[in-house]
């Protein structure tokens, strides 16, 4: 029992209480805090497409330091953990869906799909950089930093996963993500001619290419390779390799440029067709 404390005060020490203690810090250090309103939070589960259990949660993804009295009660904590489960679920769609993709390909891609100008172009796109909670001083700026947009890109990623699972991440960033994997396929990994071709065949025709070698020579320190590809019954012009990789991808990259889906530019460069 607590001693000289009123009933009033007993009831409100029990409901504290079973309050986590992040919540108490944000309820009793920030009382003049600038929070989003209830019409600001509907707006902001319309564009997660997640109805939020905790709201306060939701809340707290909004939160910038420069508006709380410890940067513990700000969205940064949530934001440590966005950014590793964007990574991870960045990472699982790139190594599912290109399976011929190796360590350093898939992790240049992933590399731009979890950039932190990614993550801006996300907010600003879906309107989640107009919900940031911000101090006084930082809203006498023209124009925010980009950096905070992103913040609110990965804090909103965890607020998701603590109340939803990675069902509602996955509901949210499906969308947003899948079209910048695959542009930054096309824009700066269209050298894995195999992957490009696997792709491009199993959406024409529902089947994979096969590849077979046609002549081999030299010793084999140094042996080369002459490897063809058939699509659908359909043969097309082979390429020699010093290895089998290599002259599967330049004989893939003949079946691209036959069937039209790479060009070439006036130095020989080949180029994703518009």
């Amino acid at each position: 029992m607590i001693v000289g404390k009123e009933p009033q005060q007993l009831e409100y020490l029990v409901c504290v209480r079973a309050v986590p203690s992040w919540r108490i810090r944000c309820l009793m250090t920030n009382a003049e805090m600038p929070m989003l309103s209830n019409d600001q939070l509907d707006q902001a589960q319309k564009i997660l497409h997640h109805t939020f259990a905790d709201r306060e949660l939701l809340q707290r993804a909004f939160v910038h330091a420069s508006v709380t009295d410890s940067r513990i009660d700000s969205n940064e904590r949530l934001e440590f953990l966005g950014d590793a489960i964007l990574g991870m679920f960045v990472c699982e769609r790139i190594f599912k869906r290109y399976p011929d993709y190796l360590e350093g390909e898939m992790t240049k891609i992933k590399s731009h799909a979890v950039s932190r100008a990614t993550c801006a172009s996300i907010a600003i796109d879906v309107g989640l950089d107009q919900l940031i909670r911000v101090g006084k001083g930082m809203q006498t700026q023209p124009n925010l930093p980009s950096s905070l947009a992103a913040a609110i890109t990965e804090s909103v990623i965890a607020a998701l996963y603590l109340d939803g699972g990675m069902d509602a991440v996955v509901r949210f960033l499906e969308p947003l993500i899948d079209p910048l994997i695959e542009a930054a396929v096309e824009s700066g990994h269209q050298h894995n001619f195999k992957s490009v071709l696997q792709q491009h065949v199993q959406k024409l025709h529902g089947v994979s290419p096969s590849y077979h070698i046609i002549e081999e020579k030299g010793p084999d320190h140094d042996k080369l390779f002459h490897i063809g590809v058939q699509v659908n019954g359909e043969s097309f012009e082979p390429s020699w390799g010093q290895s089998k990789k290599q002259a599967e991808q330049q004989a893939a990259m003949n079946a691209l440029h036959a069937m039209g889906v790479v060009e070439m530019d006036d130095e020989g460069e080949p180029l994703m067709a518009e």
